[in-house]
């Protein structure tokens, strides 16, 4: 009892300084995508606390998975370390008696898991894609902001505005430089609005301003004054309805159109939560560590098979998502291969002072060799 005790509270403590840590880096490094991207008018600038919410709700699942790996590998570790380990192993608890108290720290990690994967992350994609749809299918001058140059969607289209008024409707002040066969159209205004004509097409009305005409390096520029210009801003005022990918359908939608696409995000989905109590698991063997020489060398192996892991599974993803395998053929393999390893590396170490154990063979034979022979003289 005061084992099980002493093991779920150090669990949770190191797991919260773990995931505190992870979730900082997560957060510190995402925002810089989503910033650039702000930057290049690819989103709104108004949505960018928004979108780095959803980004840290996407990444929340992996976070999860790696916390509670890391924590388990760093107090059995530790346990070795201290040598706290050769007390409870005198105490009558082995190796095996720490799965259980193990897989009651991981089981809400693998729900919490679980839950994020199958829904909350679904959710959050759908929302991020519709905050970026929403924002690329607005016509370029609503995406203008004051005092500011912005590049249209066609990229054939530079506008600045001094000022946007009421609605979006109206601005004020305009400069808008169009590049068209190597020869730019330059009109400056002094106020402007949008206007639909019967067709459904958006035009940027403005009044009282000038235009210039001609190809950089060359002296046929033409100007002229006007009183009233359109130029085409949009020519379908249709709201579309962008094409979702799979990271944002739900799982019902997943399983309604079983393309491949979708499979392979079923399968990551499913993946996600396996992977994280067998990495629990599988930290239990890996945290072993000799008192009298350093870890560097067990957290190394364990990371290594970590990545290895994930990369794996990846790999799966990407055969079903190619159409090369499919969903029931794909998405057991990678952890029975892990389910076996953690079965091995058990044995191995509760069999360690078994005579018939590879390390006690290749002790034998090297007291063989160092042993002088019967023969011999002193």
């Amino acid at each position: 009892m005061i084992f099980k005790r002493a093991l779920q509270r150090e669990l949770a403590s190191t797991a919260s300084a773990v995931f505190t840590v992870l979730f900082t880096i997560a957060i510190t490094v995402r925002p810089i995508k989503i910033l650039g991207m702000a930057a290049n008018g690819k989103v709104n600038s108004d949505d960018v606390f928004t979108l780095i919410g959803f980004a840290a709700l996407n990444l929340l699942p992996i976070i999860i998975v790696l916390t509670g790996f890391i924590s388990v590998l760093m107090v059995i570790t530790r346990s070795y370390q201290d040598s706290e380990m050769v007390v409870w192993f005198a105490s009558g608890v082995s190796l095996a008696d720490w799965v259980m108290p193990i897989t009651r720290f991981a089981a809400p990690l693998f729900l919490l898991t679980a839950a994020m994967s199958f829904f909350v992350t679904p959710w959050a994609n759908q929302h991020s894609v519709e905050y970026t749809d929403r924002f690329d299918q607005r016509s370029d001058i609503a995406r203008v902001s004051p005092g500011k140059f912005q590049e249209s969607a066609s990229r054939e289209r530079v506008f600045f505005v001094e000022g946007v008024a009421g609605d979006l409707s109206k601005v004020q002040n305009i400069f808008v430089n169009t590049v068209q066969n190597n020869r730019h159209s330059v009109v400056i205004a002094k106020e402007g609005e949008m206007v639909v004509d019967k067709f459904g097409d958006k035009f940027l009305i403005m009044h009282q301003g000038r235009r210039y005409d001609g190809a950089p390096n060359q002296t046929d520029f033409q100007m002229m004054q006007f009183d009233r210009y359109g130029v085409l801003v949009d020519g379908d005022t249709k709201s579309l309805i962008p094409d979702r990918k799979a990271e944002s359908l739900s799982m019902t939608e997943l399983w309604a159109d079983q393309s491949p696409v979708n499979m392979g995000e079923l399968l990551w989905r499913i993946s996600l939560p396996l992977m994280g109590l067998l990495l629990m698991l599988l930290a239990v063997p890996l945290g072993y560590v000799n008192p009298r020489s350093g870890r560097s060398a067990n957290f190394l192996l364990a990371l290594f098979l970590c990545v290895f892991y994930y990369n794996m599974v990846l790999v799966s993803q990407a055969w079903v998502k190619q159409a090369k395998v499919s969903l029931w053929m794909s998405w057991w393999p990678v952890h029975l291969v892990c389910i076996i390893l953690i079965a091995l590396l058990f044995s191995w170490r509760l069999n360690v002072n078994s005579r018939y154990h590879p390390l006690q063979i290749w002790a034998q034979l090297i007291r063989k060799k160092i042993t002088p022979s019967k023969g011999c003289v002193s």
